[in-house]
């Protein structure tokens, strides 16, 4: 089990208390939008990297484009891979395991921090 995993049975495990119906598609919006962010973190460092480097590879749009495709991508992949059966497997993993004991708000702060670095990584390029 990954740590995507486990930080989407922690979303998924606090909103079905509260919002049963719409507990899957809110833990799925949360893990896609963490792995965005991250995806554009380590986008901001390489082109800040190869930039420096002098390395032409890829136009700003070409990357804007990339990046959308990938956005999408992965909100479909999450989307199936939280959606079906693996997901109640998992479940019933994490249930036999332990509690977590995440903070939420501390998860949902956690991409607007990635995305603030991501910012203050763009602006240093």
């Amino acid at each position: 089990m990954t740590t995507f995993d486990a930080l989407f049975f922690r979303f998924f495990q606090h909103y079905k208390t509260k919002k049963s119906k719409k507990a899957n598609s809110i833990a799925t919006f949360y893990i896609t939008f963490l792995q965005c962010s991250l995806l554009l973190l380590l986008g901001v460092f390489f082109a800040g990297f190869f930039r420096q480097m002098h390395i032409d590879t890829m136009s700003a749009t070409k990357a804007w484009v990339l990046f959308t495709l990938v956005v999408v991508f992965l909100y479909f992949k999450n989307w199936m891979q939280y959606g079906g059966r693996k997901r109640k497997v998992l479940n019933a993993k994490m249930i036999k395991n332990k509690k977590l004991t995440y903070n939420i708000w501390l998860l949902w702060l956690l991409p607007f921090v990635i995305l603030g670095l991501a910012y203050i990584l763009f602006q240093a390029t």
